[in-house]
């Protein structure tokens, strides 16, 4: 061989040496570059490459929360319940993302996030429940495809659950009551729509240790307001900013709002850590209320604007 040559498979040898495959990437670094990926990253078949990876794919860090937050249904209204009709594909995707995010999380998941128009059936709202023991946190605003059974199921896997984001029902108690007695460690709750003296009084009945309760940008019934902050007495942080105040008198006198709070309701809430209001006619999110009438239509508005809360913990 020549002394070129020679020196030529050297350094081939040398290059060849140093040349490191993806596979063996520290864990670690690979974990911390798979933070910046969002769902949908997540599950198009990185875990697919090697071994390696599948393991960092399953690492507990990355699925502290599953958040679905941009991802919705295709659907149409229609006038019977559950008063949607989902795209097939809608609901093909959603169970496919479900099933690799799930697998993948290993049980590890503690806050889980669905979008305001991401409509979840029962099967796939159960399926997630049963791999997600440990969830904390849920926010689920949809509820037109779910029954009172498939709900209630749920909640009784979800011992740990503390916070709930959830749309206004007409009957609060078989949820609330589920929660009571499931639910130890209960203590915040947002409710996205009407909230009325039922309503009020299921919560005062069943969570009276509630500490946070949001019920912005919806309609508010004078009544229902005072009974809250008579009968939530462990309350710390209510939130009824921009909200549509009604006093509702008894029939037929008509509805009235409410544009400013007395001083019995101050002083009642005077006891609150933080009682967070607007009733400003130059506030947008105060007009956008009133012209819905009480129940936003979130659709019309900016993309995520319904992720907003005046209470931090509550925030998307």
């Amino acid at each position: 061989m020549s002394h070129w040559n020679a020196w030529e498979s050297d350094e081939m040898d040398e290059s060849v040496s140093v040349v490191r495959r993806w596979e063996d990437l520290d864990t670690d670094i690979l974990v911390k570059i798979l933070q910046s990926f969002d769902i949908f990253q997540l599950t198009s078949g990185i875990a697919h490459v090697c071994s390696s990876w599948r393991l960092a794919c399953c690492d507990p860090l990355l699925w502290k929360t599953l958040d679905l937050s941009m991802l919705k249904s295709n659907f149409i209204k229609i006038p019977l319940e559950p008063y949607v009709y989902v795209d097939g594909r809608s609901d093909k995707t959603l169970t496919r993302v479900l099933k690799i995010s799930l697998n993948l999380s290993k049980g590890n998941i503690t806050s889980l996030i669905f979008h305001f128009n991401l409509y979840v059936s029962d099967e796939q709202l159960t399926y997630t429940a049963e791999r997600c023991p440990r969830l904390r946190r849920l926010v689920l605003p949809a509820w037109n495809r779910i029954k009172k059974t498939g709900i209630c199921k749920a909640i009784r896997m979800w011992r740990d659950l503390e916070s709930l984001t959830m749309p206004s029902i007409a009957n609060p108690p078989y949820l609330i009551e589920e929660i009571a007695n499931n639910c130890r460690n209960f203590s915040e709750l947002k409710v996205m729509g009407p909230f009325d003296i039922f309503f009020a009084s299921t919560l005062a009945a069943y969570l009276p240790k509630l500490k946070v309760l949001s019920l912005r940008c919806s309609m508010l019934i004078k009544d229902a307001l005072i009974l809250i902050l008579d009968g939530l007495q462990c309350l710390e942080v209510l939130n009824i900013s921009h909200c549509l105040l009604i006093e509702a008198p008894t029939p037929p006198a008509p509805r009235r709002i409410i544009r400013e709070l007395d001083q019995t309701i101050l002083e009642k809430a005077s006891r609150l850590r933080e009682f967070l209001t607007c009733m400003e006619d130059s506030c947008i999110m105060c007009q956008r209320t009133k012209n819905d009438e009480g129940l936003l239509r979130w659709y019309k508005y900016e993309e995520g604007l319904w992720k907003a809360d005046e209470v931090s913990s509550l925030a998307l």
